[in-house]
């Protein structure tokens, strides 16, 4: 069993946060003669300048009906569940938590997710590196290893990988890197309603160490929301409330979100057409003699890896049409990532990679 409180910076774990009017009375108003007189937060009584006149009360500080909702299609208990906004205030979170900066260490395996590294800078805290495999599968024994001969705080994993597409090991592979590191492994699984495995959310109740990472910004359709979730053991989910802003979630983004969660068939429906066209994708890209590689996916995106990236990147650009240019990044020369469209979207796509051929 992980001993959480050793992990904490002590003066994380002392501190005593902030009582918001919220948090000192939860708003119940069902059953009573008269309507509830909020005179406690130092609200506006008046209304709301320039809306529809709801805006004028703090929010809930803990989301509680959007938990309850998630709980339901989650299959995890409110308790376990965190919101922000977007996975990037938990990842944050975590690092200020845990992380004392300009002391402690963390690891992530790159090619990976840009925003581990500018949290981490952000938070003064060192980055070290297990890269991935030439076929972006996770160097287990290596990893283990290098955990084995460092104290580090986080160990960052994501799955399916962003932005190689594939997933990076398997279930029993991660369980053995949970029994074995002594820190807090995050699983960032922005991408998991696009593959065919399972969420690691299963095993939050058997590994205290574990943090599983979901939004609402891919298969949701959310992503102008900022609407992320965090799902780990109640002693974690409880330090990331203690340390967050009173009132992260807007209550426009609460009931936005509560009434996605209320319409799973129409996420469902999303992620069919969009796994649809990526399959369409992949009928496509091999037919040009400039694609020398296309990596597999279980993700809303491709990575594939081609002869000239930075002219065909730009010739997009130049037909209005936006792909992201990975070449840079480690294991990903030459290669570019394109999200997966709308049909016509896919279609105009793939019609400029013919017009580029004859060029």
């Amino acid at each position: 069993m992980k001993n959480i409180e050793k992990l904490v910076r002590p003066n994380i774990w002392a501190l005593k946060p902030y009582s918001s009017a919220r948090d000192e009375f939860v708003v119940d108003d069902e059953g009573n003669e008269q309507p509830l007189v909020f005179l406690d937060a130092n609200e506006n009584p008046l209304g709301s300048v320039g809306s529809n006149g709801a805006n004028n009360r703090y929010p809930d500080p803990y989301q509680r009906k959007l938990k309850e909702a998630l709980s339901a299609l989650k299959n995890v208990a409110p308790e376990n569940i965190f919101l922000g906004n977007g996975s990037d205030e938990a990842i944050d979170l975590l690092f200020r938590i845990f992380c004392t900066p300009g002391q402690d260490r963390v690891l992530v395996t790159p090619p990976t997710y840009g925003m581990y590294q500018v949290s981490a800078d952000i938070n003064h805290v060192a980055v070290d590196q297990v890269r991935l495999n030439e076929d972006f599968t996770l160097p287990v024994a290596q990893l283990l290893d290098t955990v084995g001969q460092h104290a580090y705080k986080l160990l960052i994993l994501c799955n399916p990988n962003n932005p190689t597409g594939n997933a990076i090991a398997s279930t029993a592979e991660f369980e053995q890197i949970l029994q074995a590191f002594e820190g807090v492994v995050v699983v960032d699984e922005a991408y998991i309603d696009f593959a065919d495995f399972a969420s690691m959310t299963a095993l939050i109740d058997r590994y205290p160490n574990l943090v599983v990472l979901q939004t609402f910004s891919k298969a949701w359709g959310l992503a102008n929301l900022r609407l992320g979730m965090a799902f780990a053991s109640a002693p974690i989910i409880d330090l990331l409330n203690k340390v967050k802003p009173p009132y992260n979630l807007n209550g426009v983004t609460q009931e936005l979100g509560l009434q996605a969660v209320q319409n799973v068939a129409q996420k469902d429906a999303f992620v069919a057409s969009i796994r649809a066209q990526r399959a369409w994708l992949y009928t496509q890209l091999p037919l040009f003699d400039f694609i020398e590689k296309i990596f597999p996916s279980q993700t809303n995106f491709i990575l594939f890896r081609t002869q000239q990236p930075n002219e065909l990147y730009n010739y997009l650009v130049q037909h209005q049409v936006i792909v992201r240019n990975r070449s840079t990044q480690p294991l990903c020369e030459g290669c570019l990532r394109v999200s997966v469209g709308a049909e016509a979207e896919n279609k105009r796509f793939i019609e400029l990679l013919k017009s580029w051929e004859l060029l």
